[in-house]
């Protein structure tokens, strides 16, 4: 097998522009690409320089929103991140210490779960 990382995690979705402003806006993630692709909109945001990007996709494209459960997004300041989200009016859950590390959960405005996560210890 010559698999090198995930291009892509589909985020399905029911309005393209209200995720658009969520993962752009309240997550900083940047638009990679948002073009027509025949009668569907390609919408394609992730975290500045990731190797993974995420698809925002809806029922035309074959999708149901709010399917995707418990995507984990590290991040190198998981108290800030949490903080920030509250501040943006996000419903967040913990952050939550863990044997594998401390965790916090949240949902986008369709109801897609996230679990932003701190680095995994050293040793775990």
């Amino acid at each position: 097998m010559n698999i090198s990382h995930t291009r892509f995690v589909t985020v399905p979705v029911s309005d393209q522009d209200r995720a658009k402003a969520f993962y752009v806006d309240t997550l900083g993630f940047e638009v990679v690409s948002d073009r027509a692709v025949g009668p569907i909109r390609w919408l394609q945001v992730a975290p500045k320089d990731a190797q993974t990007s995420f698809v925002l996709a809806t029922a035309e494209m074959g999708f149901t929103p709010g399917n995707l459960a418990a995507t984990l997004l590290e991040s190198t300041d998981l108290d800030a991140d949490c903080a920030e989200l509250a501040q943006a009016g996000v419903e967040v859950h913990g952050p939550v210490d863990y044997p594998w590390g401390r965790q916090a959960k949240f949902a986008d405005p369709d109801g897609n779960t996230w679990v932003l996560a701190a680095p995994v210890p050293a040793g775990f």
